[in-house]
């Protein structure tokens, strides 16, 4: 393999086995495990059997199917706590910033709202008042939207409290929702995928935020694309919806979220 570095072909072969049980996301017996990964069962089981020695896989006596192992489970916890989102999140956007021709933001949950934490500016730039600190309004704008829609209902009671109090989140207390709505508005969400806000809260620029999940499916993060109304596709299935969540899917990937 000219310009590669070298390995070990039996490591990289017993790996596939690895792939396939994490793929599957459960046990699996012998014959299955062993087709999943593309190789026959007589193969497979030695494989299988340096893997439990090491505890990286284990067998349910009674069943025979195979699982993921107590050190594999240790390795993976051991690699989320060293994951930080935004730092993983920042190389995403900014290669689709250039795709796509408009900002995009990196929001995390803050005390009084979804506060931003990174911007990658559009050539053109937008006439908002957006930048690293600012807190987003949680039911009038698109990145507060993604949150909303996936926060506990008591988390999203109390921030709304706080907007309707007089807070500075932008958008805050200059349109009230009745609870109708805003069940509607975070259904919405949770139906698309993404959320999207067009010349709101501010006339003539539209947003259009996706959710990023970790391991425990929590929402740590919401990627964000605003732009001028114009020239800014809001269509739900369009190819900027079809951008943003592809690229907050990468990131939950790699903070372990599991969609099934």
């Amino acid at each position: 393999m000219t310009g590669a570095r070298r390995g070990i072909q039996s490591i990289e072969v017993g790996g596939a086995l690895l792939r396939a049980l994490v793929d599957h996301g459960g046990p699996m017996l012998l014959g299955d495990l062993a087709k999943k990964a593309g190789m026959s069962s007589a193969k497979a089981h030695p494989y299988l059997v340096s893997y439990g020695n090491l505890g990286l896989i284990q067998q349910d006596a009674a069943t025979g199917r195979y699982e993921l192992g107590p050190f594999a489970l240790q390795m993976g916890l051991i690699s989320l706590q060293r994951v930080d989102p935004v730092r993983l999140a920042i190389p995403e956007i900014t290669e689709i910033a250039g795709q796509i021709q408009h900002t995009v933001a990196l929001a995390t949950a803050g005390t009084y709202g979804p506060t931003i934490v990174h911007i990658n500016e559009a050539t053109v730039p937008i006439h908002v008042t957006m930048r690293t600190g600012t807190v987003m309004s949680l039911l009038q704008t698109a990145t507060g939207r993604a949150f909303a829609a996936y926060l506990p209902p008591l988390t999203v009671d109390a921030l709304v409290a706080v907007e309707e109090a007089g807070g500075m989140q932008i958008g805050a207390a200059r349109r009230k929702f009745t609870r109708a709505q805003i069940d509607a508005l975070l259904a919405e969400v949770r139906e698309h995928g993404i959320a999207r806000t067009i010349d709101e809260p501010v006339a003539g620029i539209s947003a259009m935020s996706a959710p990023v999940f970790d391991h425990t499916r929590t929402i740590v993060l919401a990627i964000t694309a605003i732009g001028p109304s114009g020239s800014f596709d809001g269509a739900w299935d369009g190819p900027l919806a079809a951008t943003l969540r592809a690229c907050a899917a990468r990131v939950s990937s790699r903070l372990g979220f599991s969609a099934a």
